[in-house]
This record gives structure tokens, sequence and C-alpha cells, in this order.
């Protein structure tokens, strides 16, 4: 199904009733919760406005302490944004970003897992990324979550319990999206403008309960990370200008012995074998006004 909006081509991917769990839409089980009590000290130690797009690039040196090799750097974003989010109406969904700049998004979902070397490998390397946080998986350590956001990095809305929203009645979508709205907006001082469905999984009165509960679009992806390689959702098997790809907050209980970072590595391997940069989505998004 596609939407047209602005001028804007939206894509709702996923059909009512379907659930997108072999495409590594996030699931949640028992956790890992390595690393948790040292939090408190790596939020305390970095700086910056949260919320606040960020554009440097790291030195050779941070890369090779990873065992990476640096990514092209990510061109400035349009001014021209090629996705306007408007304050009223049909909520729109997409998948990707329509644009020539050979950039992709990382989004990471849940919050599960809080390694605080994640912490030091995105102050490392300044990577953007896009947080999609649950609330069942963050509240132990809001403070783990305001680090990364005081990097520049967006947190947007995922639900309070991670439910498929395509089997549970509109008034507990509404109670599950504007829960989380309201946490969100309070622990992070920015109201989310985004939502992503848990397993990517929505229909008709998901849209409802997110237009009445503030985020303006729901945002899908087109590749999911695994623990070394990516699954695509596309013909092809490989990135494309503009694509949003999904990893997740996960640690070795989920990953079979290997760590966030480790993964997260990975993940921008794959990205440079192709030969794109990673820009922030929220940078090539018009939100409404008042967000």
């Amino acid at each position: 199904m596609k939407r047209r909006n602005t001028g804007v081509r939206f894509y709702a991917p996923l059909a009512s009733g379907l659930l997108a769990l072999s495409v590594g839409g996030c699931g949640m089980s028992g956790g890992n919760a390595t690393g948790r009590a040292a939090t408190s000290s790596a939020s305390a130690t970095v700086g910056g406005t949260p919320g606040t797009a960020s554009h440097a690039t790291a030195e050779p040196a941070a890369w090779h302490k990873w065992g990476l090799t640096p990514l092209p750097a990510a061109p400035p974003p349009p001014v021209d944004k090629p996705i306007r989010l408007s304050a009223t109406g049909p909520v729109p969904v997409f998948t990707h970003v329509p644009t020539s700049q050979k950039v992709v998004f990382i989004t990471v979902d849940d919050g599960l897992e809080k390694d605080p070397k994640f912490i030091e490998m995105m102050r490392d390397l300044k990577i953007p990324i896009t947080m999609f946080l649950m609330n069942d998986a963050i509240k132990s350590d809001y403070g783990y979550f305001k680090a990364l956001q005081a990097m520049g990095n967006h947190i947007q809305n995922h639900t309070l319990h991670h439910p498929a929203m395509n089997t549970i009645p509109l008034v507990r979508q509404k109670q599950e999206v504007c829960g989380d709205q309201k946490i969100l907006t309070q622990q992070f001082g920015t109201a989310p403008f985004l939502f992503r469905p848990p397993y990517g999984a929505y229909n008709t009165n998901t849209k409802i309960a997110v237009g009445a509960c503030g985020p303006r679009a729901i945002v899908w992806w087109r590749e999911s990370m695994q623990i070394r390689k990516m699954q695509y959702q596309e013909p092809g098997k490989k990135l494309r200008p503009g694509d949003i790809i999904l990893a997740h907050f996960r640690g070795p209980a989920e990953l079979k012995g290997a760590t966030m970072t480790e993964m997260f590595a990975n993940l921008l391997k794959r990205i440079r074998e192709q030969g794109f940069a990673v820009a922030r989505l929220e940078d090539y998004i018009q939100p409404p006004a008042g967000h």
C-alpha cells in the first residue's frame, strides 16, 4: 500500500494481522543485565546537548580501537527535508528516506541491554542512531539512554510493554503508545514524534492510537542486523540510499555469546563494505511545529 503525503511516498510494508517475527522484528526475552551497574558513571561523563544533531567525524585511531576501518563521512543533510510530517491527518508509514545521498540510517530498539562499552563505542565513533525505546526495558536505568541522547541521538516511541499491536483493541493500543510517550517525554525532555510498532505489526487502530498520542509517523525498516550479517527485506540483498536498518539493544544472552559492541561493529563493517555513510534519521525529517 502506498500513501502520498506532501510529495513523499510512504509505504505500509506489513499487512494487518501479520507478525514480522521472522524478519528481524524485535522480540522480548529474558535479557541480560551485563554492565548495568556501571551505567551511572558512564552517564555522568558524557557531555553535549540532548537531541542536537552532530556531524563530527571520529579520528582513525578511534576506529582502529574497535577493529574497524572508518566509514565514509556523512554529507550535510538536505535543507529541504525529504520527509515532512503534518500535525494533523492520517499517520504515514515509511521504510526508507527518499534521498540520492549514499547514506543509511541506524535505528536501535527496545533497550534491554545496557552495556557501558557501547556508550564508550558511540562516544568514540560518533555514529548517529535513533533509539526506539520501550519503557519496560529501560525503566531500570533511564540514565544509560540519557548518555546516548546527550551525544545527539534521538529517542522515539516503542510502547510500554512491547505487545503485538494488531492483536489488541484500540483502547489498549492507546494505553501502550500514550503511556510510553508520557514517560519518555518526562524522562528525556523531548516528545517523540516517531513510533515503531513491536515486531513491525500494526493495523488501522495503531495509526489511530499513534495519531492520538503524539507521534506523527510509523517507522518500519528495510534491513535488520543479526549478529554478523544483515537480513534484507527487499530483493537484491543490498543497501540502497536512504535505507533504514533495524538493530536492538541486545547482549550475549540474545546474541549467542556476542556483545552489543561486537554486533554493532559487524553492522558497521557490512555498511562500509557497500560504501555507505551513516546519517541521522531525524536530520532528514521535518517534524510538525512544536516537536
